[in-house]
């Protein structure tokens, strides 16, 4: 049987839950409307000095907004485009494509009873993650 996307991305879904992987939300829009927003009043009020504090403060106040904000891998998951949706599924198959299952929770039943597996899988999460998504991965709460 050929791998069915649905089922390979309910694996990723349930190893990185298993694992409570979190990852990094980063709102870079939010951090530069603050940014450029104090540098342009900081310019208003001071000039030429007052840009220069202004967007030292919008800066660091922006950078403070953005930071800590962790989602559920799975979440993620389910929220990617088709073609990061195919990209996975391309790295995940090369992985478990050599199995023979006939629905998801016999992939997830050879999957999980297998350590090596286990970790292949998570390592191509990781590497995804950090590759396509550019973002930081946490465990845990």
């Amino acid at each position: 049987m050929a791998p069915q996307m649905d089922d390979v991305m309910r694996l990723c879904c349930d190893i990185s839950a298993n694992q409570q992987m979190k990852v990094a939300v980063k709102n870079s829009t939010k951090g530069a409307i603050v940014a450029g927003g104090t540098a342009f009043l900081g310019g208003l009020l001071g000039g030429p000095p007052g840009i220069a504090v202004g967007g030292a403060v919008g800066g660091l106040l922006g950078s403070w907004l953005t930071t800590g904000q962790f989602k559920p891998l799975p979440q993620i998951l389910l929220e990617l485009p088709p073609q990061q949706r195919q990209k996975l599924y391309g790295d995940i198959v090369a992985i478990v494509g050599h199995l023979d299952w006939t629905d998801v929770a016999q992939l997830l039943a050879l999957v999980m009873g297998s350590a090596t597996l286990q970790q292949q899988v998570t390592a191509a999460l990781l590497s995804y993650v950090a590759k396509e998504l550019r973002a930081e991965v946490r465990y845990g709460d």
